[in-house]
Formats: structure tokens, sequence, C-alpha cells
């Protein structure tokens, strides 16, 4: 790592300088400040006129070993659609991972994302190859046991061998580890019970997927005595802040005051759940209002078909309005955070900001684009406007990992995931 200065650079509408050291943003200021920082050995400028900084984005939620599965469980729903994919993975392996998760990086790197939360298996797999592409991924070992006892042993084991041999070395390159069981319907309440205890216990996050479904709540309901997925977690005592839930689209008002009550990070995945018609009434004001911690992730491409986020704040916020017939629900700046500084506190990373001391995650956006042109202010003309291809650069943890949309690795990785597609499915 070096140093890096950004001259003359929008950000937040005033024109300024930006000083990377290391991983880290140094300092900022007004355009030509930099001239009165002393700054150690050789280092990197960029002029940046006509160009803008956000922080790079945090996909809270997401399956990046998947991305050579796009377009295979076409028109269905959930239920049907995890059949298939199911069915698909019977041979999952290491290469086949890799290489997927591989090109899903350079789809999120040229749409912003720096750091993903992911849950798939073999993420040493995913580890290795966002790595390799110069992202933060966040991942660990995925408990899926489909309630069988046998299972959930082998997987108990798995996962403590798993945690001892990859936690350290992920934390020592800025990677996070973290702990997933997929539902409550594909999960035993012993496994669940672990998990959580687990989690707590070494001071990881637990990813989950919760009340996604209408079917998915009236099945627990009906297991469980009239609990809802949320009310039933809560009452096993597995809720608290260290959960990264997914989708919490089908929610009664007790299920959002519980939800904000235990600090619970919900994560809208707004094209995957339309897409699979999953459902549209996602309640951001409410949770957010109740004390949640709310933040935006893509799901995988075989349910929402692209990792783009800016697309997916865009996607958000026309839904939140048109559904409440209310033109000022979700606003600009509450949903630019939705897709940073909300995804680095729920991932407990200093991130998601332009300031100094976070870590250095900006995307220069190119302004130079008809969708610029306007008067309307910078973020309405990025999310509502523009599409991902105005982003020129992208910095992450303080190294380039896109110039002028270049990535260096990208025409292997397309090469490497067609010899993959062709051998394995």
């Amino acid at each position: 790592m070096g140093t890096i200065l950004l001259k003359n650079i929008t950000v937040d509408g005033l024109q300024s300088d930006i000083l990377v050291v290391g991983n880290r943003i140094d300092r900022t200021g007004p355009a030509g400040s930099c001239t009165a920082w002393p700054v150690a050995g050789e280092f990197e400028v960029l002029e940046c006129s006509g160009k803008a900084a956000l922080p790079g984005f945090i996909n809270m939620h997401t399956h990046s070993g998947m991305s050579l599965m796009r377009g295979v469980g076409e028109d269905m729903p959930l239920e049907e659609w995890l059949q298939k994919i199911w069915k698909l993975e019977e041979g999952v392996c290491y290469p086949l991972v890799h290489d997927a998760v591989r090109l899903a990086c350079v789809e999120m790197i040229k749409s912003g994302t720096t750091t993903f939360n992911d849950q798939y298996w073999l993420s040493e797999a995913c580890h290795d190859a966002a790595v390799s592409m110069g992202m933060r991924p966040s991942m660990g070992y995925d408990l899926l046991d489909m309630c069988d006892p046998l299972t959930a042993a082998r997987q108990k084991d798995e996962c403590e061998e798993h945690y001892e041999k990859y936690s350290k070395l992920w934390k020592d390159d800025g990677s996070i580890y973290t702990l997933s069981f997929h539902a409550i319907y594909t999960v035993t309440e012993k496994m669940m019970l672990w998990a959580s205890e687990f989690a707590r216990s070494h001071g990881i996050k637990l990813h989950i997927h919760l009340s996604e479904t209408r079917t998915e709540v009236e099945n627990c309901k009906k297991a469980h005595g009239g609990l809802t997925p949320v009310e039933y977690l809560a009452e096993l005592g597995i809720l608290g802040p260290e959960v990264l839930a997914a989708h919490t689209l089908w929610l009664t008002e007790h299920d959002v005051e519980l939800l904000g009550r235990y600090r619970v990070n919900c994560i809208h995945n707004v094209n995957s759940n339309l897409k699979l018609a999953s459902g549209h009434r996602f309640l951001c004001s409410e949770l957010l209002q109740a004390g949640a911690n709310v933040c935006l992730g893509t799901d995988s491409t075989a349910s929402s078909n692209n990792l783009d986020m800016p697309e997916a704040m865009k996607t958000a916020a026309l839904l939140q309005k048109g559904w409440r017939l209310d033109t000022s629900a979700l606003p600009l700046q509450e949903l630019l955070d939705m897709a940073t500084v909300n995804g680095a506190k729920a991932l407990g990373i200093d991130a998601g900001a332009i300031r100094p001391g976070a870590l250095a995650d900006i995307a220069i956006i190119d302004t130079d684009h008809s969708w610029f042109v306007s008067p309307g202010p910078f973020l309405a003309n990025f999310i509502y406007a523009a599409h991902s291809e105005c982003i020129d650069s992208l910095i992450c943890n303080g190294r380039f990992v896109m110039r002028r949309r270049e990535i260096a690795a990208e025409e292997e990785v397309k090469a490497a995931a067609r010899r993959t597609i062709s051998k394995y499915y």
C-alpha cells in the first residue's frame, strides 16, 4: 500500500482534495489544500476535475458463488426455485466457487462495490477469489443441515475446524469472518441455538434469511404455536445486534418492534424480492424508527440477476415511494446510508464514509455524462438517472481495483468462468 492523492474531486458538493495513506483516508480538505500537507516518500497524484467521490458500496447480502447460475431458474417462486438450485449445487467444488466469485467481483467492482457479505458453500474459495480481486469479503461457514441430525453433527465439527483454521488468517488480510445458517425451515432448532451461541462467544456476526416469504411465515406459525419467524427467534434468544437478517419482508408490528429492540441488522434485497414475487412492502421507515439498522443487498445473480448496488438503490427508493404513495419516502441520504455506512456498522468496520480515519473505499464518479448536465443534486442524478458505467475508478482498502473502467484481470476471469461452465454445467 502506498499514498494516493485525489485532487479537485467533488465531495458532498464541494471541490476537495483527498489524501489516502496506506488503507485509510488520512485527510480531506478544500481543493488546493494538499499543497500544505506533508507527505513522505513517493505518492500517486490523480487529477479528478469533473469527478465526484462516493463511499464504496457495501452489498450486505449475496451468494457470489452462484454467479455462474444466472438465469437458470426464471419465472419460479422461491420454493420451486430453491429446489432447482439445490439440485445444481450437488456438484459444487472449490474451482467452481472460486471462478464464480471472481466473475461476481468483476461485476461488483464495475458497479462500485468494495465490500460484500456472502453466504455460500466453500467460503475459503470465496475468500481467496475476492482477495485476489482486491475486494473485502465477509463470509464464513454456512450451516444448512436440512433438519438431519447426522448432517447437523458433521457440520458443527466442520464449522469449529473451519473457524480455527481461517478466522485469524482472514482478519489479518482485512476480510471478515461470519457464521451463517440458511433459515428456520432448513436448519434444526438445536443448530440455530448452537450457531447463535457460537457467534456470540466468538464475537462474530450471524448471517441468516428471515421472513422472506408469506409461506415461510405461515408455516412457522403452524409449527410454533402461532409465532412468526421473528417472534420464534426472539423466544429462542437468537435475535441481537450480531444478527444480519436478510429480507425481513413479511413483518407484523410486533416483529418490527422486536427487530428494533434487539438492534438487528435488516437487509433489504429489493430486486430479488420482486423477481421471485416474494413481496414488495418492505417496512423501511418503520424498522429505522424502531431502532433496527437497515442495509441494502442484491442477493445472488440467480435470483436478482445482477449485483448492481446503484440499481438496487434506485429500485428500493421507487418502490417505497410507489407502494406508500409518498414522494418523501426513502430520501436520498437515507438511501445512500443503507448502501454504505449502515452496512459498515452491521459488519463492524470503519468504512462507508469519506472522512479522515475511515477505510479508503472510494468510488470515483465521472460526471462528464448527460445524466449530470442538469443542475439537480448530484446524488439524485447518480441514483435516478445514471447507470454504473459512470463509475470511472474504484479504490478498496487503499488500492485501485479499477482504473478508468479497466480491471486488470477481467478478460482472464471471464475466460476462466466460461471454461468452468463448460466443465461443470
